[in-house]
């Protein structure tokens, strides 16, 4: 393994002073997980592995199995579904469906996430698997699928059960594919009121309570029960970033609104999106053997941007890891070493290096040329082995 030091070139002209270094956020939730979604940077994560009851939190995971119903066609936004009577009845927030009605699909993706109906997630489950039971083991294979190690569905309401549970990790990887891959529904979590029929007048605003702040929030669901305190999942974008967030365990919507403003401040305020290297930038030059050339550069392929903390706003120390020398043919492009970036709390950033050129094969004289390198560099070693030897203190036989 061959080393090198490298030096970035600043990457701002323009230093922001920032109130308080990265470490300093000591979030009041009891699990949390906060993600840059642009960057794809974990910047938090409290607890964010751990099972917890997620409370209407987990209707996003009804919410994915909804989009991907529509995206496969089994259903379209104009699909009506009918009411039973357990539906109905079910307690929580609700759309007051009765037996009557029959929604359609986009009423019920509304009163889902802006009135977290709990009669409207029955209504779903039982009209894409039969029966809510059966939604649930859907639901169950679904989260395995996607790789949502720490989740358990018992319901689609997220209705206390003891087998509902979810990690805040598992939450936030359903919210970025909720905004990654259904970018047409997405817009429904921004929605402020949803009036159904004019039957709930006191429940048809969104709890969301970031949307109306103008911070960027877009979404996407509150969570409250008794056993789970107050959380939300949230998103939220400035300037080309966005934001993916979860928290739980809060002691009220009061202190849920502000822990939740908080985080997002943090998020943007703290951290900056920065062009480290342009493509083509050499960051080192490798021996190459038996080419027609004896070095290659080592080049970033493309230009690359990293999420800063802002007390690394400056210059940046970097290492040109690689494996050599390098044996030719080697092609233009290939990937040959990573540049390694430390940042302040946050995961190393490993940049892939290319070569910057194509070296062929040589002939015979650099055949030789590399044979002849090799060979002196064994009598080297020899040699500084013998003289080792040598200077080793002689040991005393005893009888």
């Amino acid at each position: 393994m061959i080393r090198f030091l490298a030096r970035l070139a600043p990457v701002v002209t323009t230093l922001i002073v920032l109130a308080l270094p990265a470490s300093a956020f000591e979030t009041r939730a009891r699990a949390a997980w906060v993600y840059d979604l642009s960057t794809e940077t974990l910047l938090m994560s409290k607890e964010a592995q751990t099972p917890l009851p997620p409370a209407s939190m987990s209707k996003l995971m009804t919410l994915n199995m909804l989009f991907e119903a529509l995206r496969d066609g089994r259903v379209t936004l104009d699909t009506q579904f009918s009411v039973s009577t357990r539906a109905k009845n079910m307690g929580g927030s609700t759309m007051f469906l009765n037996e009557t009605d029959r929604p359609t699909v986009e009423e019920l993706i509304q009163g889902i996430i802006v009135l977290s109906g709990n009669d409207a997630c029955v209504v779903v489950a039982e009209g894409l698997a039969g029966t809510e039971d059966n939604f649930a083991r859907l639901m169950n294979d679904r989260a395995a699928a996607l790789g949502m190690d720490n989740s358990t569905f018992a319901n689609a309401s997220g209705w206390p059960n003891p087998n509902q549970r979810m990690s805040m990790e598992d939450l936030g990887l359903l919210a970025t594919r909720l905004i990654t891959e259904f970018p047409e529904y997405y817009g429904y979590f921004g929605q402020l009121e949803f009036p159904y029929d004019g039957r709930a007048p006191q429940n048809r605003f969104n709890r969301n309570p970031l949307l109306k702040l103008g911070i960027g929030a877009d979404g996407l669901k509150t969570g409250h029960t008794q056993e789970a305190g107050y959380g939300l999942v949230g998103s939220a974008t400035q300037g080309t970033r966005r934001i993916v967030f979860v928290i739980t365990g809060l002691a009220s919507e009061a202190e849920r609104a502000q822990e939740a403003e908080r985080i997002v401040n943090w998020a943007f305020r703290q951290f900056a999106e920065k062009t480290v290297t342009e493509e083509g930038h050499e960051f080192a030059r490798a021996p190459v053997w038996m080419g027609t050339q004896t070095d290659v550069g080592l080049v970033a392929g493309e230009d690359v941007s990293l999420l800063l903390p802002g007390s690394q706003l400056g210059t940046l120390t970097a290492e040109v890891v690689y494996t050599g020398p390098f044996v030719a043919p080697i092609m233009q492009g290939d990937v040959l070493a990573e540049l390694v970036v430390a940042r302040d709390d946050l995961p190393v950033a490993r940049i892939p290096l290319v070569a910057d050129r194509t070296i062929e094969r040589g002939g015979i004289v650099p055949r030789l040329r590399t044979a002849a390198s090799v060979l002196a560099e064994q009598f080297k070693n020899a040699e500084a082995l013998g003289g080792a030897m040598s200077d080793a203190p002689a040991e005393t036989a005893t009888q």
